[in-house]
């Protein structure tokens, strides 16, 4: 559905500088998500951390005309094209478009609020409903200030049930968006301690939260939470209630019997006279309450349900943040962050006491300061510590100053720090073997650098990168782009061999619009370092589709067998319209749907709702050889004609992209909307290696001189003969430091000494040998493999290879040191 954009200002009640005209169809709070500019309205929200007025003209040069702002940008005038909805809130008219768009809907919607389970219980609805209902639901867990409107924004003439959960974390806040989620049916999982810090009491908290059933027809709620039951029943003691119970047998749903067996749990239960009884695949007391919410839901909204058996039955497990992995020493590493408070610890604690029981692994608890506890803190921590004993925890580290001030209220086996740095120079997490370890932290303790915990890696072999060099070629392909185009960076393959993070950090403050990985463990490192924009995953393999979701990583899809299994697994996750870049093969013969494809291709992608085409592209085979620029020429040609179809039967606009480096060089006309830039950023050029920057340079140090006499021998298979006395210096470098053996004997020689001096005898796999006879050269001089004087590109016609793989190969253990001037 579309708005122009003079309805939209007479919504939101802006003051409106209207200059030219717009159909909005997508809303925009965070720039870096920009996908259709023409169609988007982009919301200035003002924050504690951030302004989004400064990234007006960013976005303005992207091609986005519309924006709501609360004060005029100074330099309106330098954007003659751009709409200005002047408003005294963006943010509030953010939720009054959505409260607008709400009502254009005459369907049943379903409001979700609670302290845990909201996300779970969402999506069971969704899996035991979707084949019933056109729903739209929260993606993810859309639960705040700003995800609820853009959750309900979704709603579109094909939808026939809302399902929208909404959470608060200050008082004030339910108010204003009960009016963007207008639900006829209201869900209360539970009321517990989560953002707690922000109310005097849970009463406080239950009776705000209720305020998302103001002008509900009925609630769904457990009454055997004596507060919870009253706190409604004074706030609305005229409305409908449908409650259920394990004590209660007057209650809507009576659950008289649950039983845990293997791998699930059986619950018997009464509803409207009837005795009947299912079985779900979990046997955790809160997917058993999150089960019941969903069973007394679709009771309440069919009693006639075919097949709930069956339906509760296949219920998947949905993935939040909690997550499974192996450790060293036979450890599992159980990492949860997702929430802070007791409540889910509980969840988590167990979680954890199955899996260490299973595997017979002892359960240790890794713990910080608990910031949303609300609670006094002595009472508080002694609730944890009864926790822990019932879940029978036999360890526990505990971080954080709150925690060592009640180290006396913990009688279990126990080590208590200041900090995280604290605790990891403390050598005990070396220490751990045969374990299973639960990490619950608030975010601001970093427990993720123990999960992650990396040795420093000492060595005097290192490869300085030039950040000012990155942007300087960076700048210099971007000058042959029209201002719409946009550019994608190519940070594969540890940033092809100079290091991902430095670099991606570099592109993302110069403008870069995408970031494009191999594989998605280069993604999510690079997530895990900060880096927000959009990253695109090259090559995509279906065990990692975990991380893809987890990271916001952006897959290719290139074959219907990973098509199936992304939108199988997204629909698991109950995500919708995440993006994907589809790969069309127009001559590589590599990865990629092949012409006849497209047809088939359309209708999958249209008969779904999980995932959504951000972009259409493929490779150029020969770009940087003219000898094949007819066949270049003719890939242009099938690209824009496959892409084009695409687009058309999707009904949607497509981004497309075909030039790379050379293509953007050799054949800029073609450059459609999208460019992929690698191996030009890294300063190779196939028009004239002047224009570029080198950006890499691999240096070392002398170990050793020493005086070989003539007739003897250097290094392994006596290869290194010597012609006369010589001195020889080892350096720290070889094979397994990425230097290619065929570089030995001469083959090569390295900068000593402002002198080349060339290699003798066999690269070995640690060191390599150099003749400085006609040097003054010293042990702890500086050598130079590769770099400004010595060209990338020289050793690789030594080798008779390409830059990418020299630069590829440097191995790792090679320190990265990044310098700008």
């Amino acid at each position: 559905m579309k708005y122009s954009i003079e309805h939209i200002a007479q919504v939101i009640e802006a003051e409106a500088m209207i200059r030219s005209h717009a159909d909005i169809k997508l809303l925009l709070t965070d720039s870096r998500s920009l996908f259709e500019p023409s169609e988007s309205l982009f919301f200035a929200l003002i924050t504690r951390h951030n302004d989004g007025h400064k990234f007006i003209e960013q976005l303005y040069n992207k091609g986005v005309r519309s924006f709501v702002v609360q004060h005029l940008p100074e330099n309106k005038e330098t954007m003659p094209e751009a709409n200005f909805l002047l408003v005294n809130d963006s943010l509030l008219a953010l939720q009054q478009l959505a409260s607008f768009h709400r009502k254009q809907f005459n369907i049943p919607v379903i409001g979700i609020t609670g302290s845990n389970g909201k996300t779970i219980v969402k999506e069971w609805l969704y899996q035991l409903l979707h084949k019933d209902f056109n729903i739209v639901r929260s993606p993810r867990s859309y639960n705040s200030q700003i995800g609820v409107p853009l959750s309900v924004w979704q709603l579109n003439e094909e939808t026939n049930l809302g399902i929208f959960e909404a959470g608060i974390s200050l008082p004030g806040e339910m108010v204003r968006l009960e009016p963007v989620i207008q639900p006829g049916i209201g869900l209360f999982t539970n009321i517990g301690d989560a953002h707690q810090e922000n109310f005097t009491s849970l009463e406080e908290k239950c009776r705000e939260k209720l305020e998302l059933f103001r002008h509900t027809e009925i609630i769904i709620y457990h009454s055997d939470n004596l507060m919870l039951d009253l706190c409604i029943r004074e706030r609305y003691p005229e409305k409908k209630r449908f409650t259920w119970s394990f004590s209660d047998n007057q209650a809507d749903l009576f659950v008289t019997r649950v039983q845990k067996s293997g791998d699930g749990t059986e619950i018997s239960y009464n509803h409207a006279g009837k005795s009947q009884n299912l079985r779900i695949p979990f046997t955790d007391a809160a997917s058993v309450e999150n089960a019941i919410l969903c069973l007394a839901t679709t009771l309440f909204m069919n009693p006639e349900l075919r097949n709930p058996k069956e339906r509760f039955g296949c219920l998947e497990s949905v993935a939040m943040r909690l997550n499974v992995k192996k450790g060293i020493h036979n450890n599992i590493i159980i990492n949860d962050t997702y929430n802070s408070d007791i409540n889910s610890l509980a969840i988590a604690l167990d979680f954890m006491s199955r899996r260490s029981l299973d595997n017979k692994l002892a359960p240790v608890l890794i713990l910080s300061d608990i910031l949303q506890s609300g609670t006094e803190a002595n009472i508080f921590y002694k609730k944890v510590s009864e926790l822990l004993e019932q879940k029978q925890v036999r360890r526990l580290i505990g971080i954080g100053p709150e925690l060592m001030k009640h180290t006396h209220l913990f009688s279990l086996e126990k080590a208590f720090f200041h900090s995280t740095e604290e605790f990891l120079n403390s050598g005990i997490l070396n220490q751990f073997s045969d374990s299973i370890l639960l990490i619950k932290g608030s975010r601001s303790f970093q427990f993720e650098r123990i999960t992650e915990q990396l040795e420093e890696k000492v060595h005097q072999t290192v490869l300085e990168v030039d950040l000012d060099a990155i942007v300087h070629n960076f700048k210099y392909f971007r000058g042959k782009l029209k201002p719409e185009t946009r550019i994608i960076c190519m940070v594969k393959a540890f940033g092809y061999g100079v290091g991902s993070y430095e670099l991606a950090k570099t592109l993302q403050d110069q403008g870069c619009d995408y970031l494009a990985v191999a594989v998605a463990d280069e993604g999510s490192e690079l997530r895990q370092e900060g880096i927000t924009m959009p990253i695109m995953v090259m090559n995509p393999e279906m065990h990692a589709f975990s991380t893809l979701f987890d990271y916001n990583l952006e897959p290719e899809v290139y074959s219907f067998g990973i098509l199936n299994a992304l939108i199988k697994e997204a629909g698991r996750r109950g995500i919708t319209n995440y993006p994907v870049h589809i790969k069309l093969n127009t001559g590589m013969n590599r990865l990629g749907f092949d012409p006849e494809d497209i047809r088939e291709l359309a209708g999958v992608l249209k008969s779904q709702q999980a995932i959504k085409v951000r972009s259409v592209f493929s490779h150029l085979a020969a770009s940087d050889a003219p000898e094949y620029d007819n066949f270049t020429r003719l890939q242009m040609q099938k690209f824009a004609a496959l892409s084009s179809e695409l687009e058309s039967l999707l009904v949607y606009p497509l981004m497309k992209h075909l030039l790379n480096s050379a293509g953007m060089e050799r054949f800029p006309d073609f450059q459609q909307n999208m460019v992929r830039l690698g191996i030009g950023l890294y300063g190779i050029s196939v028009v004239d290696p002047q224009l570029l920057k080198p950006v890499a340079t691999l240096k070392t140090r002398i170990l050793q001189i020493r005086t070989v006499k003539k007739g003897e021998t250097v290094g392994y298979n006596r290869s290194g003969i010597i012609a006369w006395d010589s001195r020889i210096a080892c350096l720290p470098i070889g094979y397994a430091d990425g230097l290619d053996r065929r570089l030995g004997n001469g083959n090569m020689s390295f900068l000593i000494d402002g002198k080349l001096c060339p290699t003798i005898g066999n690269i070995c796999m640690d060191i390599c040998m150099v003749d400085v006879t006609e040097t003054n050269a010293e042990e702890g001089d500086e050598a130079t493999i590769f770099g400004k004087e010595i060209s990338i590109s020289l050793l690789a016609e030594k080798l008779g290879t390409i830059p990418y793989e020299i630069l590829t190969s440097i191995s790792p253990r090679v320190k990265r040191v990044y310098f700008r001037e």
